[in-house]
């Protein structure tokens, strides 16, 4: 492993999560094209969205407290933005670029960035209201958010409240059409009624009409674990069950809302159901991925590690978030975990998904901003040569994969290019 964050990208952009940025008075981002910082009910979005050396997306903290006292400094130089580390040249950089599209307005007149936004290359949607376990009503006296979430603090800011189908199908044919978006991500938070599939299906439904996109949802796990096989026929793609903290404690403590409700085990079990629903699939089948998602920082180095080993060994691939400290939140003053405590977490999340042959990395134009991809915890390796075979192996895959998907994305595309001429006047 290169220990240089002016030399290792992947170490880079783990050392910025946990040490935020500074921006400095040179800086124009919006005159120069970037992303606006947005609040969006995805709170970790709050950041600055760069591209970093190697192709690496990131969303960098610049707002949160603790940034103040980073080393990072974001500073342009002749036209080209670079990021400095103690006053010393680090890194060239690029902005993340907004999408024109962001500045449209749907049918209904709403702005479309307000509908969905891009995170990284991808475009995620929070569809409806805002998670219960923000809001106190008669038989629901108390709030028992989780204690780092800052969805309920967002809504009203940069995000839409509840959105209706047509709009956010429109959204999602402008960033394919546009922004060459192939991913789609729905997100929900717990309704009393475990609505939240009913919800979501409608939406769904159209987008993947329309666009043929890959889909994933992210909500809490359905009671009717046979729901699952019904979103598979559906067309998604991946579905994502966020446990956050693998100690059983310390669950109990941060997601109080989770553990009233659910129980770290029902999460568990949702991870493992639905991770079987995808064995035995052929490259030529609509891809199915079951994510176990959790927030390193939250809990010790050591149990975020059994949390990943826990997920791979049953077929599924971990997502992993570094703790950040979002503002208004239970936890803002809390600091974020140290890069050299995060290291051996984000090593061992290329390891443990290389150990189980997990599809990492086969869908092509997904670069994610909010964190660090199983593949690129490759840069952390202290020898990146020891998975060659089985590299080889997942290079075959993706370029395999790869070329059907983008073969059945230009064929629709052309068919949407081809009827709209038909119905144009001429």
């Amino acid at each position: 492993m290169i220990d240089d964050p002016a030399r290792n990208p992947g170490l880079l952009k783990l050392d910025l999560y946990c040490k935020g940025m500074q921006i400095d008075e040179s800086c124009f981002i919006a005159d120069d094209g970037g992303r606006p910082i947005l609040r969006t009910r995805a709170g970790l979005g709050s950041g600055l969205e760069l591209i970093l050396p190697d192709g690496l997306w990131t969303n960098v903290p610049v707002t949160e407290s603790f940034t103040e006292k980073s080393p990072y400094t974001l500073k342009k130089n002749r036209g080209q933005y670079e990021i400095h580390r103690d006053g010393a040249f680090v890194a060239g950089v690029e902005l993340s670029p907004q999408p024109e599209w962001y500045e449209w307005k749907t049918t209904n007149g709403r702005l479309m960035r307000r509908i969905g936004t891009l995170q990284g290359t991808y475009l995620g949607v929070y569809p409806a209201r805002v998670c219960e376990y923000w809001l106190s009503y008669p038989g629901h006296l108390d709030t028992d958010n989780c204690k780092f979430c800052s969805v309920g603090l967002n809504l009203g800011k940069d995000d839409g409240d509840e959105k209706q189908v047509e709009e956010v199908v429109e959204v999602a044919i402008a960033a394919w059409r546009e922004s060459g978006v192939t991913y789609v991500d729905f997100n929900t938070g717990h309704y009393d009624g475990h609505t939240f599939l009913d919800i979501l299906e409608p939406y769904i439904r159209r987008v993947k009409e329309e666009t043929g996109v890959l889909i994933g949802v992210q909500t809490p796990p359905h009671p009717d674990l046979s729901r699952y096989d019904r979103l598979k026929e559906l067309g998604v793609n991946r579905v994502s069950f966020c446990f956050e903290i693998f100690d059983q404690q310390r669950f109990e403590e941060i997601c109080p809302g989770k553990h009233r409700e659910y129980g770290l085990d029902t999460y568990l079990k949702a991870v493992d159901y639905c991770a079987q629903l995808g064995m035995g699939q052929s490259l030529l089948d609509q891809p199915w991925v079951s994510n176990g998602e959790i927030i390193a920082g939250l809990e010790s180095p050591e149990s975020s590690i059994k949390a990943i080993d826990w997920i791979t060994d049953h077929g599924a691939i971990p997502t992993v978030c570094v703790f950040r400290p979002l503002l208004g939140t239970d936890l803002a003053e809390t600091a974020p975990p140290s890069t050299e405590d995060m290291v051996p977490v984000f090593r061992r999340l290329y390891e443990a998904c290389m150990e189980n042959d997990l599809p990492i990395g086969l869908a092509p134009n997904i670069n994610v901003s909010l964190v660090m991809l199983p593949e690129e915890g490759r840069y952390l390796l202290d020898n990146p040569d020891q998975y060659r075979g089985k590299e080889f192996k997942l290079a075959v895959k993706k370029k395999l994969f790869r070329a059907k998907f983008m073969t059945e994305q230009n064929l629709l595309l052309r068919k949407r290019k081809a009827s709209q001429a038909a119905s144009t006047p001429s």
